[in-house]
């Protein structure tokens, strides 16, 4: 086991307990947002390592779109290693208007080896309603290579083709007209009322107030008269309001990197920790065992026997008094003076919670 500086990804000291900031970077506007979209075609030009035989569907794919270039060709007389059929995907951002170039990445669903040197051919891309947004074609550019047949590195079946998609169709945003919902990232009810005020301080006159919070992530705003023809820079004044996030007490242990991430603010409630460690050990002997046969100046062999010997080792109890007002950070400290491993600091930590004695959530993952 690594000592536990190495492996303790590390406390959060560097950001202030209060720091203002802008609303952009908390929330987003309801309707604006990025959309899936998802498309099925073929990578042609590969070097011998496309789909092979078994892969139906690539072959039927193939003579699918000869067909359409006046080529008629049955599937199953097409042999052509040169192909792989992908799964194209992309996100198409909000206020996507035709013409705009989008990145996409196109994943093998066959037995294809790679799909290096590889180009896609035109491609629809559908949203979830059914509709072709844009199309893709292009290069494709993969971040692993094959080396032979022993080596293989990252994957070389998944490839992006940067502007290789084309948008033909306008995304389905929705731009506010009189009022504007505004959704928190993370929900959180005293962060909720801070943007309310804000946003009430700011713009709403006497008596009136525009913002208000309905719940612990929305925040609906109507759109002040002077602003109803100029919904764009009313919303940029909106995101460039700051506030003061409250942002709750937190640690997350990984178990199967033993990794602990934590805030320094974290506070314990007094508690005392006993640690021991017990250790045991099976060791082999060798015993000597006459030979089966008398001959005369022979010495008998010796021969190892599965003979257990078991040492165990039981140190002392190592104890650790945290006082009142402790936070995480004295709390990894003492560990770490005793020789805990991380495991042991995942385990006090989950015992701790039991206990009630820790003044936050502790998120297992």
């Amino acid at each position: 086991m690594k000592p536990l500086r190495y492996l303790l990804l590390g406390l959060l000291t560097l950001v202030p307990a209060s720091a203002a900031t802008n609303l952009k970077d908390i929330l987003s506007v309801e309707g604006v947002r990025d959309n899936q979209l998802l498309g099925y075609g073929l990578v042609v030009g590969l070097k011998g390592t496309g789909d092979r035989q078994q892969t139906l569907f690539s072959a039927q794919s193939l003579a699918n779109v000869l067909k359409r270039m006046g080529v008629t060709v049955s599937a199953t007389l097409i042999t052509v290693k040169n192909t792989a059929a992908v799964l194209v995907t992309a996100d198409l951002p909000p206020f996507a208007e035709p013409g705009m170039r989008i990145d996409v990445t196109a994943a093998s669903i066959g037995d294809a080896a790679t799909l290096q040197g590889g180009l896609l051919i035109m491609t629809s891309l559908r949203a979830a309603d059914g509709q072709v947004y844009a199309v893709a074609q292009g290069a494709v550019i993969t971040g692993g290579f094959i080396v032979g047949t022993v080596k293989t590195v990252n994957h070389p079946t998944v490839g992006r083709i940067p502007e290789g998609g084309l948008v033909e169709k306008p995304a389905p945003s929705v731009a506010p007209v009189t009022i504007v919902r505004l959704q928190l990232h993370q929900m959180d009810f005293g962060t909720a009322s801070q943007v309310a005020d804000a946003v009430n301080k700011k713009f709403s006159g006497p008596g009136a107030e525009l913002a208000h919070a309905l719940n612990g992530t929305v925040i609906t705003v109507k759109i002040p008269p002077a602003y109803l023809s100029r919904t764009v820079e009313f919303i940029a004044a909106l995101e460039r309001l700051t506030v003061d996030p409250e942002r709750p007490s937190k640690i997350v242990v990984n178990e199967r990197t033993g990794t602990i991430v934590m805030g320094k603010n974290v506070h314990v409630a007094p508690v005392a920790i006993l640690h021991g460690d017990l250790t045991v050990e099976v060791q082999a002997l060798a015993v000597a065992v006459p030979a089966p046969v008398e001959v005369p100046g022979a010495a008998a062999p010796n021969v190892v026997l599965p003979v257990a010997k078991v040492v165990t080792t039981d140190e002392k109890l190592k104890n650790v008094i945290l006082k009142e007002g402790a936070t995480i950070e004295d709390l990894v400290r003492a560990l770490n003076a005793i020789g805990s491993t991380p495991r042991d600091i995942i385990a006090i930590l989950e015992d701790l919670r039991a206990a009630g004695a820790l003044d936050c959530e502790l998120e297992v993952i």
